[in-house]
C-alpha cells in the first residue's frame, strides 16, 4: 500500500494539535519496534488522540483516504501485535493521552478505564477505595488497558478469576468507520443478538478501537501467603495443586510452576534475587493463598497446614513460606523475572501455548525431551500457570549462536513445537494472541471453520483491511482486502 498523503497527514495535524500529532523520527522511533526487538516497522506519524470523539475523528479521516492504522497501549505486545507494517504505510494510533480512570464503583464492583490506563495505576487508582482489580503480570508497569482487552491478557490469577474476557464487563469502542459503540454498562443480562464485547476483546485491534472498558473488581486482600515449594516434577506438582484446590477452595489465587533451570537464570542474572529454599530441586511451585473476609480461616495457617500434609504425602520435596510482604514479593519476582533473565542470557524461542490442564504434566516433559534430541545443542524450559494449562515453552539457542539464529532456528523449531502443542488438544495461543508473530501458523493450524469465521467478521467490520493489518487475520481469508 502507498504511504499515507500530505493531505491526510495536514489535516489529522490539524485536528489532533502538536500534542497529539508528530512527525518526529525520534519521538515516534521507540514504538516501531516490538517489546522482543524482533519486528521493525515504519509510519510517518504517531497519532495521541485525547478522547474518544478524536479517535472517532482520527477512524473516518483514515477510512476516507485509505490509510492503515495500528493501535498502539504500551508496546509491550509478545508477538508484534501493536508493530506497524514494514512499507510505511501505517500510521501509529496511540492511546496512552486516553489515560483516565473515568469511575470506580466499590459497590457495584466497576472501574470505568480509559484504553492508556496503566495497569499498575489501575491497581492503585482501586486500591485506594478498598478494592482491586484481580489481574496482574510481569509487565504491569507498562501494559495498558485496552491492550489488555484487545488481547485478552492473562497472567498469574487466571486460576480464580479468569481472563481479561471474565474481567471485562463492558467496552467503548470506535469501529472502523468511526461508529462509536457505546457498551460500558455492567449488564448480566443482554440478549440482543451477537455480543459485540465478546468479539472486540481479543480481536488485537483488527475489528475496532478500545478507548474505554468497565472492569470487574473485587474486595482488596486482608492478607496472604505466598509459598515455595520444592517438588520432583510437573505430575508431583499438579497432585499437590489438586490437594490445595479441594482444601482451600477460592483462597488459592496462583499456583505457578517453574523449572530449576529457569530459576537460574533468574538467579544469574536478575540483580537482588536468591532461592528461597537450601538444596537442589529439579522443579519449583510458587503458591499464593488470599483472604478478604476476616471471618476467614487466615491464610498462613492454612498454607502451612496444607503444606505439612503435602510433606506428609510425599507431594513435596521442601517448602517456606514467606514471613513479610516483602519476602512475599521477593517470591514473586522470581516467577516475573523468567523472561527477563532469559533475554539477558541470549536468544530464545519463546512459545505461548495451552494444553488440558490434565495434560499439561506430560507435555512439559515429553515436549521438551523432543525438541532437545531433535535440535541437539538446544536447552529447553517449559514453564507456567498449571492451574489453566498455560505453558510457556522456551527453547534456548546453543552457545555462540549465528546472529540469525532466532530466524533461522524458528522456521524449523516452532512448527515442531505447535505440531506437538495441536496433537496434545492444544491451542498455539494461551494469552499472548496472534498478532503476525504467530500469523502463518495460525493459518497452517487452525481449523477451517475457525479461519473462515475470522476473514468474514474482518471482511463485514473492516472491508477495507484498515485496522491492524497483517496481523490475527490471514490475508488470504479476508476475500475484501485489497
Amino acid at each position: 500500500m502507498n504511504a499515507p498523503s500530505p493531505e491526510l497527514l495536514e489535516k489529522l495535524a490539524q485536528l489532533l494539535g502538536p500534542k497529539g500529532y508528530t512527525a518526529d523520527r525520534d519521538a515516534i522511533a521507540p514504538w516501531l519496534t516490538d517489546w522482543r526487538g524482533r519486528f521493525h516497522g515504519e509510519s510517518v506519524a504517531l497519532l495521541s488522540p485525547a478522547n474518544v470523539d478524536e479517535v472517532a475523528a482520527v477512524m473516518r479521516l483514515a477510512g476516507e483516504y485509505g490509510a492503515p492504522l495500528v493501535p498502539q497501549g504500551g508496546n509491550s505486545s509478545m508477538v508484534g501485535g501493536a508493530t506497524p507494517p514494514a512499507d510505511g504505510s501505517a500510521l501509529i494510533l496511540s492511546l496512552r493521552r486516553m489515560n483516565r480512570v473515568r469511575s470506580i464503583s466499590p459497590a457495584d464492583g466497576v472501574v470505568v478505564a480509559e484504553a492508556g490506563v496503566i495497569l499498575a495505576n489501575l491497581h492503585d487508582a482501586v486500591a485506594e477505595q478498598g478494592m482491586r482489580f484481580p489481574l496482574t503480570l510481569g509487565g504491569k508497569g507498562s501494559a495498558t488497558v485496552g491492550g489488555l482487552v484487545s488481547t485478552n491478557a492473562g497472567g498469574t490469577q487466571v486460576l480464580r478469576f479468569g481472563t481479561m474476557r471474565a474481567l471485562t464487563l463492558g467496552v467503548e469502542a470506535i469501529l472502523p468507520d468511526g461508529a462509536r459503540f457505546d457498551g460500558l454498562n455492567p449488564l448480566k443480562k443482554d440478549n440482543r443478538g451477537y455480543d459485540i464485547r465478546h468479539l472486540l476483546v481479543g480481536a488485537e485491534g483488527t475489528l475496532g478501537v478500545i478507548t474505554a472498558a468497565s472492569l470487574r473488581l473485587v474486595p482488596a486482600i486482608l492478607d496472604r501467603a505466598v509459598g515455595w515449594i520444592g517438588v520432583d516434577g510437573p505430575h508431583q506438582a499438579l497432585k499437590l495443586l489438586r490437594l490445595i484446590e479441594g482444601r482451600a477452595g477460592d483462597a488459592i489465587e496462583g499456583f505457578e510452576i517453574v523449572p530449576a533451570d529457569s530459576l537460574a537464570l533468574v538467579l544469574r542474572h536478575i540483580p537482588g534475587t536468591r532461592a528461597p529454599l537450601g538444596g537442589d530441586h529439579p522443579w519449583h511451585v510458587l503458591v499464593e493463598l488470599d483472604r478478604s473476609d476476616p471471618a476467614a480461616q487466615a491464610p498462613a495457617a492454612q498454607l502451612e497446614g496444607l503444606l505439612a500434609a503435602a510433606l506428609n504425602e510425599g507431594l513435596c520435596r521442601d517448602a517456606t513460606i514467606a514471613t513479610s510482604e516483602a519476602q512475599a514479593e521477593a517470591f514473586w519476582k522470581l516467577r516475573d523475572s523468567i523472561s527477563e533473565a532469559e533475554r539477558a542470557q541470549g536468544p530464545a524461542l519463546q512459545h505461548d501455548i495451552s494444553v488440558p490442564v490434565a495434560a499439561m504434566p506430560d507435555f512439559m516433559l515429553s515436549a521438551a525431551e523432543t525438541i532437545r534430541s531433535a535440535y541437539p545443542g538446544v536447552s529447553v524450559s517449559a514453564y507456567g500457570h498449571l492451574g489453566d494449562g498455560n505453558v510457556h515453552f522456551h527453547v534456548r539457542a546453543p552457545e555462540n549462536p549465528p546472529a540469525d539464529w532466532q530466524k533461522t532456528a524458528g522456521a524449523a523449531i516452532s512448527p515442531h513445537v505447535h505440531d506437538l502443542v495441536v496433537a496434545a488438544g492444544g491451542s498455539i495461543s494461551a494469552e499472548h494472541g496472534i498478532g503476525q508473530m504467530k500469523l502463518a501458523e495460525n493459518a497452517r493450524l487452525a481449523d477451517p471453520a475457525r479461519l473462515m469465521a475470522l476473514g468474514a467478521i474482518k471482511a463485514a467490520l473492516d472491508p477495507k483491511h484498515l485496522l491492524n493489518p497483517g496481523k490475527l487475520v490471514p490475508l488470504a481469508t479476508d476475500r475484501t482486502a485489497p
